[in-house]
């Protein structure tokens, strides 16, 4: 193709200008298997393991997949390739590559790197979790298999109670002879999708170990005293994850190959097992039991675009920055479709080892399926760990599944982080590409966020944890920007004009309806699910205890900083130059810019700008 250097790029990319000596050249993936590796590890999230399996539950089992492959379809898929493909043609990360596009709209840029710090402050505090989990699955026995510890109460049973006296461990069952009180039916579930009410008055070993052991809760929830054991696994944890990155995607791109190749091998030496444990199948045949009647709740879909927008890892900037390390004709049409496919097989697969455990579980303590499944952490570090210690040799097992967790936690991270150093570098490339610099800008993200994670260490950190998964990271702010990322593409910068810089890439246009889901489809049903998330706020309570005027304020704040981000680029834009906000940069390749931008039924909508190539 003219205008290309020999890496496929065009010249504009090729290296440093004249007078930037020591700039070094924006990498590149070494091959096309790096950016899918990548991608892969991203998208095999922790959603997958402990939300997918609880909406399939409450959504009508095998149903749920209808809706949710309808929306993959109309709203995934669209976003995700708008946003890979816009990466690979700016080659820029995701703030520069919305300024390039449209100067006005740089604020979606900006507003999805303030949700992917979120991400990078709250999201590592799990691996620290799984880190401590796992140092204690070598112990001899497992420590939450056991009352007899220091921070059990007298409350506490475990399993080995339960058969014995199975009669003391039905729903309704009453323990007021212990310091008069009455538990609650010790298998309800611990939800975390619908309530964040975690607590209640069962008693498992499992629970006590989970939150009076690790999280050390306490019924204040005070953030002062910081829980230095997990604060350790915590550093371990950046330390991980700052040497998965710090060289750049050079040394990313062989990272990839064992991290996010490995947690798929544990998943099938997990489901191999699983499903061979007795009561597996009953858990499976629970799990792909259809209701059909659920498909006339809006719920149901609502829950399906939730879980897309999670699982396809949209409105972070990651897709915008993983896609920039592309060459300039990498094929990323033929790659988000593939990418896509794995994500959805990763997590029904996913759901299967699931649902064969709580069968097991079910079938070995004599209850339904639905008192046992729950999502969120609780579907791990207790229902998950019970399960562990009802298996022969529960210590192998217990590393095996806290490793899972570890890599695809890790896997996340690391990939996230990435996307924010290079955003921030493509900022200031004349300061921060030069040899050395990416290593310091790496670390001091990390300190950073190490110091703001601590809090979530301490004795209310769970309560911290859920405003940011609930409030900083509200699918409110993710909707908002899907719906002006397709309005900007679709309306703004021009479909029609998008399609014809894809197919100068790619060599062909891509399947037509994609150009009417940026237009239509997509931005309606980003509309239809703000609507509902705006009329259904959540709110937040932990064993009783119920956040003073502090939480809300937080909480109001937290989910106001991205969004204010785009109005308020809009206004600076306007202040700078508002005749070309607009337009495009003349530096972007334009390969008709004579044709129009945006044609609906062979009637010009909107008509060329007149760029020159």
């Amino acid at each position: 193709m003219s205008g290309d250097t020999a890496e496929g790029d065009p010249v504009r990319n090729a290296g440093p200008k004249k007078g930037e000596e020591g700039i070094q050249p924006r990498q590149r993936w070494a091959n096309n298997r790096e950016f899918i590796l990548a991608l892969v590890g991203e998208v095999f999230s922790l959603e997958a393991v402990w939300r997918f399996p609880y909406l399939c539950s409450i959504n009508g089992g095998v149903v749920f997949f209808i809706p949710y492959f309808i929306l993959l379809f109309c709203f995934g898929i669209p976003v995700f390739f708008l946003e890979t493909a816009l990466g690979q043609y700016t080659s820029e990360g995701g703030i520069t590559a919305w300024r390039k596009i449209c100067p006005m709209l740089e604020g979606l840029g900006i507003a999805s790197q303030v949700l992917v710090t979120f991400h990078n402050i709250y999201y590592i505090v799990m691996l620290a979790w799984a880190i401590l989990y796992l140092i204690f699955s070598f112990q001899t026995p497992l420590p939450w298999s056991t009352c007899d510890n220091v921070w059990n109460t007298v409350l506490c049973y475990n399993h080995i109670s339960a058969f014995a006296n199975p009669h003391m461990f039905r729903p309704g069952s009453n323990w007021s002879f212990l310091n008069n009180v009455t538990t609650i039916d010790f298998t309800a579930s611990v939800g975390y999708e619908n309530s964040t009410a975690l607590f209640s008055m069962e008693k498992s070993s499992e629970m006590e170990f989970w939150f009076n052991r690790v999280l050390r809760i306490s019924d204040d929830m005070t953030l002062y005293h910081v829980s230095w054991e997990l604060a350790s696994s915590l550093l371990l944890a950046w330390v991980l994850c700052y040497f998965c990155i710090w060289k750049g995607i050079k040394w990313m791109g062989k990272i990839v190959y064992f991290t996010a190749t490995f947690p798929y091998l544990i998943l099938i030496i997990l489901f191999i097992s699983g499903v061979t444990l007795p009561g597996a199948a009953e858990g499976i045949k629970f799990y792909l039991y259809p209701e059909f009647r659920k498909l006339v709740y809006p719920t149901v879909w609502f829950h399906a675009a939730s879980q897309v927008l999670i699982s396809c890892v949209l409105c972070k900037g990651v897709l915008t920055t993983l896609g920039s390390y592309n060459k300039y004709n990498s094929n990323c049409y033929r790659d988000c479709w593939l990418l896509c496919a794995v994500n959805s097989a990763t997590t029904i697969f996913t759901a299967f080892v699931v649902f064969s455990v709580l069968g097991f579980m079910a079938h070995e303590l004599g209850e339904a399926e639905t008192n046992l499944i729950a999502s969120g952490p609780n579907l791990v570090f207790i229902i998950f760990v019970g399960a562990v210690s009802l298996l022969p040799v529960p210590k192998f097992w217990a590393v095996l599944v806290f490793l899972l967790f570890l890599f695809v936690s890790l896997d996340n991270q690391f990939v996230c982080v990435d996307s924010l150093a290079t955003t921030i570098t493509d900022l200031f490339p004349h300061h921060l590409r030069r040899r050395g610099h990416r290593e310091i800008l790496v670390l001091v993200i990390a300190v950073i966020c190490f110091l703001l994670g601590l809090p979530f260490l301490t004795e209310g950190g769970l309560l911290l944890f859920h405003v940011i998964d609930t409030f900083a990271l509200s699918e409110i702010s993710f909707f908002t920007i899907a719906l002006l990322e397709t309005i900007a593409i679709g309306w703004v910068y021009g479909a029609d004009r998008f399609y014809d810089n894809i197919e100068d890439m790619i060599g062909y246009r891509p399947f037509p309806v994609l150009k009417y889901c940026w237009m239509f489809i997509t931005p309606l049903i980003c509309g239809l699910k703000l609507l509902e998330n705006i009329t259904e706020m959540e709110t937040i309570y932990l064993n009783g205890y119920v956040p003073g005027y502090w939480c809300k304020l937080l909480s109001t704040l937290l989910m106001a900083a991205p969004l204010l981000c785009i109005p308020i680029s809009v206004l600076v834009a306007v202040v700078r130059d508002s005749q070309d906000m607009a337009l495009p940069s003349k530096e972007l390749r334009q390969a008709r810019p004579h044709k129009p931008r945006l044609t609906l039924c062979k009637r010009v909508i909107i008509r060329a700008q007149g760029l020159s190539p």
